[in-house]
């Protein structure tokens, strides 16, 4: 089994209630192999939510307690994240997954990059908290931009599913 980020297989989970639907991986849904998660969700953060960034640090610092995920106004949604991350896992764990398929740039998800915390669009590098969770229990990411059909047949013959 492969978890994806729900948003990237149509379902309405990002924070303004919309999707970040991908054609591709939405084609392979009917494969039966993927599982649809979303940390915030399950965090206990509503949707639609207020957006918000990972500030002065990147997913592995949220994880070690050194920096916060905030929303532009200020509000604290930290503990929501690392709590959805957590739980995340417990998913992969339950099912024993091969890989993630995570939304590049999400301060939950971003596997290469996230927004940099000032709230401008500008991104730099690092993971998103769940991202980074996954990288800890040594479960590989790929973030789906740039997924090729051929990249995305490959990890699901390594599957084993």
């Amino acid at each position: 089994m492969i978890i994806v980020s729900a948003c990237l297989l149509g379902l309405n989970t990002k924070y303004d209630g919309t999707t970040n639907a991908h054609t591709l991986l939405q084609e392979y849904s009917s494969l039966g192999r993927f599982i649809p998660v979303c940390p915030e969700q399950l965090g206990g953060l509503p949707t639609p939510r207020v957006p918000v960034e990972i500030v002065d640090g990147t997913g592995q610092d949220v994880l070690r307690g050194i920096c916060s995920v905030r929303g532009e106004q200020g509000d604290v949604v930290t503990t929501a994240f690392i709590l959805g991350a957590k739980e995340v896992i417990k998913i992969a764990e339950m099912v024993t997954v091969s890989a993630a398929i995570l939304k590049e740039r999400s301060p939950s998800c971003g596997v290469n990059c996230i927004y940099d915390g000032s709230f401008t669009h500008r991104i730099k590098s690092g993971q998103g908290v769940t991202a980074a969770l996954f990288k800890e229990h040594n479960i590989p990411i790929y973030a789906e931009e740039g997924l090729t059909e051929a990249r995305l047949n490959e990890l699901l013959n390594n599957d084993g599913g």
